[in-house]
Order: structure tokens, then C-alpha cells, then sequence
């Protein structure tokens, strides 16, 4: 196996319009997720652009499955924060996670990837930059309730490789602060959401426990 350290309101999937995503940062590290966006810099991360590394070294992910066949399949553990991809049934990549935190859950159960997006963007979190200067002038915005002033325009937080598994919950690139902290959705080091997004089709089996 080949470990390695990693690091719009409108969503249209390959089938139509779908559930918007709700998911986005939350705690500690959200201004390091949202850092870049929308603004003059962009960070230069091992997790890809606009995505710093994890908060804790990435000893666990790893990804063996290129060459492997069989029918995927994915297994998510709330309380080990990680995630399982097996082909025909066999174990192929690890991913660190971040889930939902105990107020913005990450329900249990069985289900499938619904859509994917490679570009897919929060329809309600965000940051607000000036016009102007574009620096951050408030790096966790629900935009439901922050609304902006006169020099403030809002940029909607990126979820790269966005894969849904239900109403407003996916797997996608994210910022990992060593434990459960989003609003529902699996956020994932960009290399390992990039395997899991490549390999993953609409019906792929997901098991959340």
C-alpha cells in the first residue's frame, strides 16, 4: 500500500437540480479552510488551493485502489473519523474525516452517492472580503442570517469533489481539525476526496455508522 501524509444557491448535478448543501466550516480552523477565497491569494497547501493541511499529521489515509476491480463501496465511522473505500468488497483506501459536529449531525444509516460535483460550492456558509482591499472581514458567515455591508461581497465556501449522500450532506475536500466539526457533511484531505470522487459513480453504496 502507498501511504502518504496529506496535507449557489444553485447545484446541478449530472441529473438535474438536487437538494442544496448546507455543510460547511464551523470551529476551530474555519478561517484556515476559507482562507484564499475569493481574495487576491490563493493558499499554496499539499491539500490543494484554498485547502491547508490537516490540523494533526495524516498518518492513516492512503489510497491502493487504482488497479483494483470490483464494485465500490463506502463505509464512514463517526466515532473512528475515517473513511473506508473497498472495491468487490475489499478494503483499498483509508481517508481521515471530519463529520458533522453534535449539533449539526451526520445522521446513521444506508445510502447512496445521488450526484457529484467537481466545482460544487456551500449554498449557505461562507466568508464576507471587502470589495476593495479583499481581505476577510468575517470568515464564518451563514448567509440566512449574516447579511453583508455595502463594501462586503459573500463568497460561498468550496467543497471540491463534492459527492451527496443525502439532502444537503456529501464527502467532499475539506478542513480536518483532528475531530467532528462540520454541519453535517464529511470533509476529507483534497488527495483522498480526489481518489474517492474518481472512483465513486451516482449509486455508489455508502454506509454511515
Amino acid at each position: 500500500m502507498n501511504g502518504f501524509k496529506s496535507s449557489f444557491l444553485n447545484y446541478l448535478p449530472l441529473s438535474g437540480l438536487v437538494a442544496l448543501s448546507s455543510c460547511g466550516p464551523s470551529g476551530p480552523g474555519h478561517s484556515d479552510y476559507l482562507a484564499g477565497i475569493g481574495g487576491p491569494v490563493v493558499q499554496q497547501t499539499s491539500s490543494g488551493a484554498g485547502h491547508p493541511a490537516p490540523a494533526i499529521p495524516d498518518d492513516v489515509s492512503y489510497w491502493d485502489g487504482d488497479s483494483a476491480q470490483g464494485s465500490p463501496s463506502i463505509k464512514i465511522s463517526r466515532s473512528q473519523q475515517k473513511a473506508f473505500f473497498y472495491k468487490g468488497g475489499v478494503l483499498v483506501g483509508i481517508s481521515r474525516i471530519s463529520s458533522g459536529k453534535e449539533d449539526h449531525g451526520t445522521p446513521a444509516g444506508n445510502y447512496k452517492v445521488q450526484a457529484k460535483d467537481k466545482n460544487h460550492v456551500s449554498s449557505l456558509y461562507g466568508v464576507f472580503k471587502d470589495k476593495v482591499t479583499g481581505q476577510t472581514t468575517n470568515d464564518n458567515v451563514d448567509i440566512r442570517v449574516d447579511k453583508p455591508k455595502s463594501n462586503e461581497i459573500f463568497y460561498n465556501a468550496p467543497m471540491s469533489n463534492f459527492m451527496q449522500v443525502m439532502p444537503g450532506i456529501g464527502m467532499h475536500t475539506g478542513y480536518l481539525p483532528g475531530y467532528a466539526a462540520s454541519h453535517g457533511c464529511i470533509r476529507m484531505p483534497h488527495q483522498m476526496s480526489e481518489h474517492f470522487f474518481d472512483n465513486v459513480k451516482v449509486g455508489t453504496p455508502v454506509t454511515i455508522e
